[in-house]
Formats: C-alpha cells, sequence, structure tokens
C-alpha cells in the first residue's frame, strides 16, 4: 500500500509518518517550502526523510509569503512566552496552509495511485489552528473523494491522522517505542540565526511540555 504523507521534519509528521510506516504503507514523503520563516525544518524533513527511508521524497516551492497573513510567512513578530488558549487563533496561523497542503498531497496521491493520505495534525497539545480539528479532516475527506476521477471512479481516499486524540506526551512515547531519533527533528517557529530552538514559541513549549511530561530529554537540545 502506498500513502502519501505531508512531512515537515518536525516532531508530529515524523511520528505520524513512522506510525503509517509500522501498518505495512509505503511511503511517499511531501515537504513544502511555503517562504515559512522556520525553514530550518526543510533540512530535518530531509533527514527524518531518510530515517523513514522513503520511496521518494520531494520538496516543492508554493510560496504563501506572497499573501501574507501570518507571523510565519512575515517579519510580524512571532507570540513568545504566552499562555496558549485553543479558543483563540493566534498569528502563527497560515490562512489555509492544510488544506493547500492536502490538495497538493491528493494531486499526488492520485497520480500514484494512492488512496491514503498521512498528516500530522493533533487536537489536543496544539496551538488552536482550525485545520487541525476532526471536522475539518473528515470534510476535507469527503471532497477528495467528491473532486477527483478516481473518487468518481470508486476509488476511496482516506486521511490518516494517526496523532489526532493523542497528548504530546503520549506522541513521543508512541514515536519512542517505534525507535524514532527525534533529534533528527526541529520544532521551533523563531530559530536562532544559527538554527538552535528559540524556546520560547508555542511549537517550542507544546514540545518541551510533552518531553517533560513523558520524563525524557529532548535530544534535540543536546545537538
Amino acid at each position: 500500500m502506498d500513502a502519501v504523507v505531508l512531512l515537515s521534519g518536525g516532531l508530529d509528521s515524523y511520528t505520524a509518518a513512522a506510525v503509517a510506516k509500522a501498518e505495512g504503507f509505503r511511503l511517499f514523503a511531501l515537504t513544502i517550502r511555503y517562504g515559512q520563516r522556520h525553514v530550518r525544518e526543510v533540512e530535518a524533513a530531509r533527514l527524518v526523510a531518510r530515517a523513514l527511508d522513503v520511496a521518494r521524497h520531494v520538496e516543492l516551492d508554493v510560496d504563501l509569503s506572497a499573501f501574507g497573513g501570518s507571523s510565519l510567512t512575515t517579519a510580524d513578530p512571532v507570540p513568545k512566552e504566552r499562555a496558549i488558549d485553543r479558543a483563540e487563533i493566534p498569528s502563527t496561523y497560515v490562512p489555509a496552509r492544510n488544506t493547500v497542503f492536502l490538495a497538493i498531497a491528493l494531486g499526488w496521491a492520485e497520480v500514484l495511485g494512492a488512496g491514503d493520505l498521512v498528516i500530522g495534525v493533533n487536537a489536543l497539545d496544539y496551538s488552536g489552528y482550525p485545520d487541525c480539528r476532526p471536522e475539518y479532516l473528515a470534510a476535507f475527506e469527503r471532497l477528495a473523494n467528491l473532486a477527483t476521477r478516481a473518487g468518481v471512479e470508486g476509488a476511496r481516499f482516506r486521511i490518516h491522522a494517526p496523532l489526532l486524540h493523542l497528548s504530546k506526551a503520549d506522541i513521543i512515547r508512541r514515536g519512542l517505542a517505534l525507535g524514532l531519533d527525534y533529534g533528527l527533528t526541529h520544532s521551533c517557529y523563531d530559530p536562532e540565526p544559527d538554527g538552535r530552538p528559540c524556546g520560547r514559541c508555542d511549537s517550542c513549549q507544546l514540545r518541551a511540555a510533552g518531553f517533560s511530561q513523558a520524563g525524557i530529554p529532548d535530544p534535540a537540545l543536546r545537538r
């Protein structure tokens, strides 16, 4: 079985891809350079793709910074050391990002004859993005089966989000059980010039809390 996986180079996408591989999928990894300020994650995605021994890894340029609208794609400051409230959509939300990414992944999947898309979204320990919710994924799956020749001809597309209802600590435990090296990953939204994580953005805080709750040191901090 073939699956297209959205691979950012972060902890969640690495784990989701590894879960899919453990379930028997041959992975085709898609990494998108969308004008993100934390482009360091693309380097991490290459390392992760090699570690997963994917069948093919495509890096695609889709420059969403041309539109702006997010502190990840503009010079606007990334929020730091804030209390994360999932009822509030932060400035790091990139308009329609997961919809754009999944649409591209869907196109590749249809070419490959693959019916499965894998995404590492999480609806528990996250920053409140609307495109990380289960109802969004269910809606996109319906769209995929309505809007493609494969779907019209009877194929069935499925969106796999194996981390959707896991805490960050449980995600880390799951990945470690699969033998993953989280030292390969990058999560920070606003890294230092030398690539080190800032330690203060939402993503860094969520990652740190996950490792702390799992009782495990973050290997990325030792490199």
